[in-house]
């Protein structure tokens, strides 16, 4: 006999697989065109009909590479950035990928330099050892979105009471995770979360539902936050800190999420009337939430994502991202890791939040998000604490990415 746990995974694989592939043929496709008429002899009148000219249909043209090879002269502001302040940033990713073929000298030649180089020292590694790639939208732009995020502190307690009735939690026990890459190569990267309902698989608890448990959740809670809409953004960053009662701090990190799509509830209050695109900012979502006390509910379940948590060790550098390894203040990038190599050196070419200065930098990706999708899209780490939380929560510029792989490095397909 099966075991249950084993027969539920190959049901949920199963189930979830034929979902995703009939969802990706929702749309019927048109109806075909009928023949066209034979046209009749041309006849020496001019009531004779005139035959019309058809017209071939015209295919779609072909996505761009999502990576092309670049010159150093294309990465605008190249020349002018401090390249000795991501190279602790490179040290990072090499803890992780310098094991890889494709790696291992590159990340020798770091190793081999030390912790300390120069600015020009730097400059002169990364132009030896790697080769930019131009990263291009499929339509064949070369501009994106990008955002940014940080390392929030909200406040919170070990005991539930009054004051603190929100809670963090851990992975539910009754969550089940597939990942679909292990029998279905052409899905690698897709992991799909689901439940048993009696012998029917199907979506685990969105937001709103999983409030609506309450206390029946099987999920432990590591803590009980203070504040809601702080708790909230938490979930959107991903990781974060905790101040305790008496002072202390908890770090917790990203562990699972319910699989349901990220939301933006900023863009649900800007179709709602209820705030102007310049005010859905963080700060500007937040005064809207602490003002509409009623409606808190209503405005965070327009986001069905839920994020679940693990209380960290780590004591000391930024938090752990998707790589493995702790985030570099204004070094860390999160990319979508279907185009940018999770590791990569990354120059961004971008403004500062809300103003068109110049934000030039060479960056790694160390990171990804529910939301960074696309291959021109990237979230700029601005590090820990309020003023990062500032500059996060008003930063969505319009940029340019260049990936650098190491030389004889060919990009990955996707």
């Amino acid at each position: 006999m099966t075991p249950p746990n084993l027969r539920a995974r190959r049901l949920l694989a199963g189930a979830l697989f034929l979902a995703a592939a009939l969802g990706g043929c929702a749309t019927p496709p048109p109806a075909p065109t009928a023949e066209p008429a034979a046209c009749p002899k041309p006849a020496p009148c001019p009531a004779c009909p005139v035959c019309p000219a058809v017209e071939a249909p015209v295919p779609p043209p072909p996505a761009a590479e999502p990576l092309q090879a670049a010159d150093w002269s294309a990465l605008a502001g190249w020349q002018d950035d401090d390249h000795a302040a991501a190279w602790p940033a490179l040290l990072a990713s090499c803890a992780a990928l310098g094991a890889r073929a494709e790696w291992q000298a590159v990340c020798a030649a770091a190793s081999a330099q030390g912790d300390r180089v120069s600015p020009a020292g730097a400059r002169q590694f990364f132009e030896a050892h790697f080769v930019p790639w131009a990263v291009v939208n499929p339509d064949g732009s070369r501009e994106g979105l990008v955002t940014g995020y940080y390392e929030p502190l909200i406040k919170g307690s070990r005991n539930r009471d009054e004051r603190y009735r929100w809670p963090v939690h851990g992975v539910p026990a009754d969550m089940l995770a597939i990942d679909l890459g292990g029998q279905y190569p052409e899905l690698k990267n897709m992991r799909l979360r689901g439940r048993l309902d009696g012998n029917r698989v199907v979506p685990y608890f969105s937001r709103g539902e999983l409030e609506q448990r309450g206390d029946a959740l099987p999920a432990p809670v590591l803590l009980w936050a203070e504040d809601a809409i702080d708790l909230f953004f938490l979930h959107v960053q991903g990781s974060g800190r905790v101040e305790l009662p008496d002072g202390s701090r908890v770090r917790i990190g990203y562990a699972d999420q319910n699989g349901h799509p990220y939301a933006s509830i900023g863009r649900w209050l800007i179709d709602q009337g209820e705030l102007t695109r310049d005010r859905a900012s963080m700060q500007g979502i937040k005064d809207w939430a602490r003002r509409n006390p009623l409606r808190l509910s209503e405005l965070l379940n327009a986001n069905p994502s839920y994020v679940f948590f693990r209380e960290l060790t780590q004591a000391d550098g930024g938090p752990i991202g998707a790589l493995g390894v702790p985030l570099t203040d204004e070094r860390s990038v999160a990319v979508d890791p279907r185009t940018v190599p999770l590791g990569a050196p990354v120059f961004l070419s971008t403004t500062w939040p809300l103003s068109d200065r110049p934000l030039e930098r060479l960056m790694l990706a160390q990171d990804t998000g529910s939301a960074i999708k696309g291959a021109v899209r990237a979230d700029f780490f601005w590090g820990f604490g309020p003023d990062a939380g500032a500059r996060a929560g008003r930063m969505r510029q319009q940029g340019r990415m260049w990936v650098l792989l190491p030389r004889g490095m060919q990009p990955p397909r996707p």
